[in-house]
This record gives structure tokens, sequence and C-alpha cells, in this order.
């Protein structure tokens, strides 16, 4: 199992990067907390979980070993895959989804894109005792707006939620919506966040 992977962050985009480790080049997928917590420094170290299935191994990364810790909690529950984790972790800060599992709000788990009202009670149920019991810690600072345009941060958004699993008609208009609310001032994860948990 390859436990973390440490070396030069070669391109970083919200759903994935890609480390360079020696010259080989490792793509590892991740959620918006860890790529709003990620700086733009040449040398990164991310945890990792490798996930073996006949047709691909795919590496997810987080930059916190709290948000390891429920991503694994997450995929050891029935119906809830890597991707699905991902998505949530996208969706829901660590403390945003440990504060719904102990106080069992089904309803802001089910916000999240593809998570239905007996999964969302399945994760409350089989994890409610597992995160009493831990100390997560807290999540990272507040995340800069970003300088770019508008324009590129649309764009760039739209690129996360269609690889993300939106249609491209949805997307553009969950993007649409959330720019009408908040106005160009907002940043690359915030949009992206927005946009996911937009009907």
């Amino acid at each position: 199992m390859i436990a973390y992977l440490k070396g030069k962050l070669a391109h970083k985009d919200p759903t994935f990067v890609i480390i360079d480790i020696a010259g080989v080049g490792y793509q590892v997928k991740i959620s918006l907390q860890t790529y709003s917590q990620i700086k733009d420094e040449e040398l990164i170290m991310l945890l990792t979980y490798l996930h073996i299935k006949e047709d691909a191994h795919t590496l997810y990364g987080f930059k916190e070993e709290n948000e390891k810790k429920l991503f694994l909690h997450l995929i050891s529950i029935s119906g809830v895959g890597p991707n699905t984790a991902l998505l949530i972790l996208s969706s829901l800060s660590s403390a945003e989804l440990e504060t719904a599992i102990l106080h069992e709000d089904a309803r802001l788990i089910q916000n999240v894109k593809g998570v239905g009202a007996k999964t969302a009670q399945r994760i409350i149920l089989e994890l409610k005792d597992k995160i009493k019991k831990e100390s997560f810690g807290e999540v990272g600072a507040q995340i800069p707006a970003f300088a770019s345009p508008n324009n590129k941060i649309k764009e760039e958004a739209l690129q996360a939620l269609l690889t993300l699993g939106f249609q491209r008609p949805v997307a553009e208009k969950n993007i649409a919506t959330v720019l009408k609310k908040t106005g160009p001032d907002i940043s690359l994860e915030e949009l992206i966040k927005a946009s996911l948990k937009n009907p």
C-alpha cells in the first residue's frame, strides 16, 4: 500500500494533482478540501489511498490525516465508493460532515450529488459511534479568493463538475445560478462547492 507521496507538484487541478517523483508523474485524485489546502509550493506531500479494481488502479490523496480517516470510513459503507466519498468531502468540509453525522442531519448529507436518503441514513448509522470516539481536529483556514479572471474560474469550475460526473448543461446552469447570487468575487473552490449543492 502506498501510504503517502512526496515530490514536486507538477500539476494542480480542483479534482486531481500530478506529483513528480524522480521523473515519474503520479496522478492523484483529490477533494476540494485538499485542493484549497495545497499551496503552489514546489514540494508537496499527500497521504494516499490506492484503490484497486480489475480495470484501474486509482490513487486518492489527502492533505490532512482527518480527511483521509473520514474517506476510509465512508468507503467502508455499502453503497459508498471512492468517487462518492470524494464528492462528499468536496461538498462538505470534514468538520461539516462530522457535525452532520453526530447531529443525524441526513438532509445535509443528501445535498451531495448521488447520495440518496438511504445512503445518508446508512452513513449516519454506521459512522456516528466511530466519530464520537475519534477526535478529528480542526479543518484548514479560510480559502483565499482567486485573483484569476471570472471567465477562467467559470471554465475551471465547469471542467471540475464535468470530471465529477455532471452533465454539461446542468453544470453550466448550476455555475450560472451561483454566480448570479454571489457576483464575480468568489473563489474557484467556493464556486465548485456551491455548484455541487445547487439542485
